[in-house]
């Protein structure tokens, strides 16, 4: 106990329980918050354990197929093994370089577990759009040409995030922007490289159709009496015998024919609407409630001594604030009047302050002067002062380590004063400042201190340095955006969709009870970065893809990506969900922080954004509308096919086999916007000249008033019309 003591500010606190002989006794040392905090990375280990396995599970659930040619159990696998590689070649060379790795370094894993299943979700969602046909190294180039613009945009904005946090003073801060955003370019090169690698195994295993556990050959038709368990485990190979690729997934469907026409609704756009209204009100509110500061007592883990101590200080002694040292710097003429006069003058300006108490002040020379009055010494002469000061020392003990006496002379000391009524980060704020100009006033050298103004040093910056980092990364997210998504309006709603999350997030986390400090404003950091992915995604899936309408864009958008970024937010979330069941507040808080990024980024990416892009028809470049070259060049296309059919029953029979190769191959198909209505015009619906419907004077004439059928333009399935002039053909040849 004595060695705790000897550090300031020893503290121990007793409570004398209702049995006197067992009182309870807690204590700190200046210490003690650094040790504790120091010793939370134990707690990491096993946590970042259990994440992996979590992720590894999710991963091969979410690539699982009931085809075992195309199941992706060891593409997954890989995926997840890729981000931790990544990890570890950044932890490695970051440590072999000499960056100090601290604290806040120790939630990075998690970050970039959840950001490599990301990419990988999205690699594997464009693998499957290739023609299984193809040559595994088309096949790879094709998902590199759909996938790296998206990926590499997510990773630019995530690295740059953070590579701005550093212009913040915080050492803490810094050390995690670096740590985190190496990991991240590690993981974006072991994505393209590492893991591509093995999508192109893979791919050459799918093409031999060879089974994923075993590589043996296996049938793609199941064989005449054999189960069902067979066709399951020992049959596969299956692919879209229109498109060449792989089959789409329930999920992907899911996103094509029911959420995306659910959101391009018009009643549902107003419902929308009216939800971010909601949001965006009580994100604002959420902003006016914030609290900067932390509580010392959240930087040990919940079980640690120092969380009892400040319980019971905070319970019994919640009037006392901190003790603060002033010291006395340089060697000081103690034994003169005129220049103890100055001091005292310096005491009493700092008695006077309306936060420290008076009547408790610790001061060896006090002590030292009420010493020498009862022995009868004469402190005012130099020689007297110095020749009694260590026999005082050596027996008043407690003052010992308050004066720097060595070699007859005092280098440096220091005396207490005690602060009240300090509960407030802004009480603390002004009191470290009051404390500062009332030292740096006195004609004496004098410094004040104690082990928790490192904590309130923030609150004079951590606003400022927020808005700082938060202004100049969405600043550098939009400039990427418009460099890399070809359309500025996108562009400018990826920025509006950063905003917007940073706001709600802010809010929120007031809500939710965590306050702005270092910790909260890494992690705002880390927000402006991973909103701009969600976003980022669709947005530019919405401008490269050919629909004509913006409806039909924004679905096309969710169809390619919304299953992968659903996968990805879901992946992130569970690679920080066991930080909640942390001991430590810093986990906790990054788990709440990051939950609320990817929850709103994940919304906005798969409901807001797709939403506020179909309202602006210029991001598409079309009106819906058929444009009018394409009109001129269908009609012509339905006459000249009318003008080719007059020669007969027997030449159309003759070439039928050739004319239904022809509808993949020479006509360019217009989609269906409309119902069908044969009483007027249609340019959505095709319409060929293929039968034998005869016209008046026996003249085989398609006309565009006709509708024959439609395609699907994912599946190319043939969807025909009743009563169609076509389908009576076929019934006929039938």
């Amino acid at each position: 106990m004595n060695r705790l003591l000897n550090s300031f500010p020893g503290k121990i606190i007793p409570r004398i329980s209702t049995c006197l002989t067992h009182p309870d006794v807690t204590h700190s040392t200046s210490l003690s918050r650094q040790v504790e905090f120091e010793a939370n990375t134990k707690d990491v280990i096993p946590l970042f354990s259990i994440t992996y396995v979590i992720a590894i599970a999710f991963s091969i659930l979410s690539c699982l197929r009931f085809d075992c040619v195309r199941n992706k159990v060891w593409v997954a696998t890989f995926g997840v093994l890729s981000a931790g590689l990544a990890v570890l070649s950044s932890f490695g060379m970051m440590l072999h370089i000499g960056v100090p790795f601290v604290m806040t370094v120790a939630n990075s894993p998690f970050l970039i577990l959840g950001i490599g299943v990301d990419d990988m979700f999205i690699l594997i969602s464009c693998w499957q759009n290739t023609n299984v046909h193809d040559r595994v190294e088309n096949r790879l180039a094709d998902t590199y040409r759909e996938a790296a613009i998206s990926i590499t945009i997510t990773t630019l904005t995530d690295v740059l995030a953070f590579y701005i946090g550093l212009m913040t003073p915080f050492r803490s801060v810094q050390s995690f922007c670096l740590y985190t955003s190496t990991s991240i370019l590690f993981c974006y090169l072991y994505s393209i490289t590492f893991f591509g690698a093995f999508l192109v195994l893979n791919g050459r295993r799918e093409n031999k159709n060879k089974h994923w556990l075993t590589c043996k050959e296996v049938p793609e038709d199941c064989p005449v009496g054999q189960s069902k368990w067979y066709d399951l485990c020992c049959v596969g190979g299956a692919y879209d015998p229109h498109t060449g690729n792989e089959e789409v997934q329930p999920m992907n469907h899911f996103f094509k024919k029911y959420y995306g026409p659910f959101l391009t609704k018009p009643w549902t756009k107003v419902c929308v609407i009216l939800l971010y209204s909601m949001y965006l009100c009580t994100s604002i509110y959420g902003c006016f409630q914030i609290k900067e500061g932390i509580d010392l007592r959240n930087l040990a883990a919940d079980d640690s001594y120092v969380v009892k101590y400040y319980d019971e200080e905070k319970a019994y002694f919640s009037e006392y604030g901190p003790n603060i040292m002033v010291i006395v710097r340089g060697e000081f003429p103690y034994w003169d009047e005129k220049n103890m006069a100055d001091l005292e003058s310096c005491v009493d300006d700092f008695k006077n302050l309306s936060f420290i108490e008076k009547d408790i002040f610790t001061s060896w020379l006090k002590s030292y002067k009420y010493y020498g009055h009862h022995t009868k010494l004469n402190l005012s002469t130099e020689n007297v002062f110095k020749k009694n000061l260590g026999s005082f020392l050596r027996f008043y003990t407690d003052f010992k380590q308050d004066v720097n006496f060595t070699n007859n002379s005092i280098h440096a000391s220091r005396f207490f004063i005690q602060t009240v009524n300090i509960s407030t980060a802004i009480d603390e704020m002004n009191m470290l400042n009051k404390l500062r100009d009332t030292a740096r006033n006195c004609p004496v050298p004098l410094l004040v201190y104690h082990p928790a103004f490192i904590y309130h040093d923030q609150y004079a910056v951590i606003v400022s340095n927020t808005i700082q980092n938060i202004a100049v990364t969405t600043a550098v997210m939009l400039l990427i955006s418009l460099l890399l998504i070809p359309n500025p309006l996108c562009s400018l709603w990826v920025t509006f969709s950063i905003a917007s999350v940073i706001v709600g997030v802010t809010g929120f986390m007031a809500l939710w009870d965590v306050n702005l400090d270092t910790i909260s404003m890494i992690i705002l950091v880390v927000c402006i970065g991973f909103s701009v992915d969600f976003s980022a995604h669709i947005s530019y899936a919405f401008v490269s893809n050919k629909k004509p309408s913006a409806n039909e864009k924004a679905v096309e958008a969710l169809f390619n990506l919304g299953y992968p970024i659903l996968q990805g937010a879901v992946s992130t979330i569970l690679g920080v969900v066991v930080l909640s069941a942390s001991k430590n507040y810093i986990f906790r808080t990054f788990f709440k922080i990051m939950f609320l990024v990817i929850f709103f980024g994940l919304f906005h990416g798969i409901t807001f954004i797709p939403v506020f892009l179909t309202f602006f028809d210029i991001c598409s470049g079309m009106n819906g509308k058929p444009r009018q070259q394409d009109k001129h060049v269908l009609e012509d296309r339905a006459l000249g096919n009318c003008q080719s059919a007059n020669s007969g029953k027997e030449g159309m029979l003759k070439d039928d086999e050739a004319k239904e190769k022809q509808i993949y191959d020479n006509h360019t198909f217009l989609p269906d916007n409309n119902h069908v209505s044969p009483a007027q015009p249609r340019l959505g619906i095709w319409a060929l000249a293929v039968g034998n419907q005869r016209g008046h004077g026996h003249q085989v004439c398609m006309a565009s008033t006709v509708p024959m059928f439609t395609i699907d333009t994912h599946t190319f399935d043939l969807h025909m019309y009743p009563g169609s002039p076509l389908k009576s053909w076929e019934t006929q040849r039938t």
